[in-house]
């Protein structure tokens, strides 16, 4: 049993040549690695539109993409014809200045049914069309009228 273990012990030390042997033969046979697809101008090129895209689309985008998911509590009272929607449109405003903390409120806000309004006035829904988006020319016909 002493033997086995003799053996066991000295197998190690003769595979740390061979395997530095190897090593060293497959790193001097290997091709050289290139980093990029591109190279010479095409690489300049590429750079420049990434460092584009980066620098000014990218951001552009995303606060596009902000403001769009940001009014959407106030889409979405308006077209539930919500009765507080002036107040729903006045908290995603405070919600921009509070770094969007007031955003998820304003978001419940416009999905909840105004129970006490309906009390007040018989119906849950504001039909006067006070808060939405002005059209001028549908405006001036109605005045007309």
């Amino acid at each position: 049993m002493h033997d086995q273990t003799a053996r066991r012990s000295t197998a190690p030390r003769f595979r740390l040549p061979w395997t530095a042997a190897a090593t060293l033969l497959a790193s001097t046979l290997a091709p050289a690695a290139h980093a990029s697809l591109f190279s010479g101008e095409t690489l300049d090129a590429v750079a420049n539109g990434a460092a584009w895209v980066v620098l000014f689309i990218a951001p552009l985008a995303a606060i596009g993409i902000f403001l769009i998911i940001h009014i959407l509590p106030e889409k979405i009272a308006e077209k539930k014809k919500h009765p507080q929607l002036d107040a729903i449109k006045t908290l995603c405003l405070l919600s921009l200045v509070f770094g969007g903390m007031l955003w998820p409120l304003a978001w419940l806000w416009a999905y909840t049914k105004p129970v006490i309004h309906k009390l007040a006035y018989g119906t849950d829904k504001d039909e006067s069309d006070s808060g939405g988006a002005l059209h001028i020319i549908d405006d001036a016909n109605r005045k007309e009228s």
